[in-house]
């Protein structure tokens, strides 16, 4: 591989991960368009490392390349959506229960320090600073759980999902819901009790009929794709 081969793939990689940040973190919502001239003066480069970025976003199913329509962030279906936070909340469920069944006094005292971080940024924070304590706490029942498979099979299933749970945390009242149920999961953890962990943190993932119906009044339709083209 000649030296300029060797740059432009580093200068690709460089542009795909900067790209896949802005789409995950919804910076890019999903349906919005991406022109590769564009993408090109934005970085200062050719159209090629752009487009082997974009080869590499779609291979990853998060930018959609379609003849004569050009490139656009990729949308999931409703029903995809569904089926991802479902899975999110079963395993999630399984992890808290992992923990309760895993409990010694070191994940008691992370716990204690993870609620109390939520707390804080309840009180002091916004979204952004409360999103980050939930994803601290989300972490700990991770670690606790002491399955390192099963937390990377939830946090892939959580980053295809992230640009849909942009508005997770923009109310009062929705942060405080979470820091309840995070209350809820935490205890029942701490306690090594694993039916009522599990079952406490299913509820909290919005899987359910109405946490789902009231995730979906949040989000704007232009953000799916119709079931016709699902796959």
């Amino acid at each position: 591989m000649s030296d300029e081969s060797r740059r432009r793939g580093g200068r690709a990689n460089e542009i795909r991960t900067v790209l896949q940040d802005e789409i995950e973190s919804g910076s890019l919502p999903p349906g919005a368009p991406l022109d590769e001239r564009a993408l090109a003066a934005r970085f200062q480069v050719s159209r090629t490392p752009v487009r082997e970025a974009l080869q590499q976003l779609a291979a990853r199913d998060l930018v959609r390349i379609a003849p004569r329509q050009g490139v656009s962030v990729a949308r999931l279906s409703i029903n995809q959506v569904r089926a991802i936070m479902e899975s999110i909340g079963e395993l999630e469920a399984l992890a808290a229960k992992l923990a309760a069944r895993r409990v010694d006094e070191p994940l008691r005292k992370r716990l204690d320090d993870a609620i109390q971080r939520c707390q804080d940024a309840a009180v002091q924070g916004g979204a952004a600073e409360y999103a980050i304590a939930n994803t601290f706490f989300h972490e700990t029942v991770y670690d606790g759980a002491r399955n390192p498979y099963l937390a990377e099979l939830i946090r892939n299933a959580r980053r295809q999902i992230q640009r849909y749970r942009l508005k997770d945390f923009h109310t009062k009242a929705q942060i405080s819901k979470s820091l309840q149920d995070h209350l809820r999961v935490a205890r029942a953890v701490q306690e090594g009790d694993e039916a009522l962990a599990a079952h406490a943190m299913l509820l909290h993932v919005p899987s359910g009929s109405t946490g789902f119906s009231e995730f979906l009044a949040r989000m704007p339709m232009s953000f799916f794709e119709s079931e016709a083209t699902d796959h």
